[in-house]
């Protein structure tokens, strides 16, 4: 039996997905690309009754870290990114900030990450795999036993992430998904950073990156 389960909140301008992943046995969670509205998210962890025990991040762009300075200090939570993206992160003009958020924001990850680290937090066991594309340190979350993907915006619904920002290649981001993601089971449930979620097996069909399957 499935023991994680997935909350979504969409939150910020741009409209960005963060998700609550839960241990429905010990209420533990983690939460993934918290992008604004630390608030919403607390009040949405007070209500679920959950303990956050960790944040992930999937890259360093703004829409996806602005809450972060505020859930950290809040509730004492360790952040994960891929050591790729440490540039990105801590520079307001790499990671959008300087001119489309509010104010800049610089920050630094606890714990760097490398392409096929296994990490165990809140019960799961997550594989870390570097999408680069997006940007250069994108990444990915795969928790195999539970077949779940966290793609940020590397993978989307019939679509995939923009390439024209700072460290960005089209190039490699086509190869990303074909050599990285869609060679994963198909009943993997995929959770973008925008828009819905969807399956392996739909974007092998359907998605404009997936040319070759």
């Amino acid at each position: 039996m499935m023991k994680m389960e997935i909350t979504g909140c969409t939150v910020g301008e741009i409209g960005t997905n963060c998700y609550l992943a839960v241990n429905r046995d010990t209420k533990e969670a983690l939460i993934v690309d918290p992008g604004d509205n630390a608030m919403l998210i607390m009040t949405r962890c007070g209500e679920l009754g959950i303990k956050p025990s960790a944040i992930l991040l999937t890259h360093g762009h703004f829409d996806h870290v602005l809450a972060v300075p505020e859930l950290r200090q809040a509730l004492k939570l360790p952040v994960y990114m891929m050591e790729e993206e440490q540039n990105v992160l801590g520079d307001a003009s790499m990671n959008l900030s300087a001119i489309m958020a509010s104010s800049p924001i610089r920050l630094k990850a606890d714990h760097l990450l490398k392409d096929g680290d296994q990490i165990e937090l809140a019960g799961f066991c997550f594989r870390v795999i570097h999408t680069p594309g997006h940007t250069v340190g994108s990444c990915c979350y795969y928790e195999e036993e539970e077949q779940v993907l966290f793609s940020g915006d590397t993978l989307f619904e019939g679509s995939y992430g923009r390439t024209d920002f700072p460290t960005g290649s089209i190039s490699e981001l086509i190869r990303s998904i074909q050599d990285k993601l869609l060679i994963l089971p198909d009943e993997v449930k995929v959770y973008p950073g925008h828009m819905g979620d969807t399956t392996i097996a739909v974007e092998k069909r359907y998605n404009p990156a997936a040319a070759r399957f």
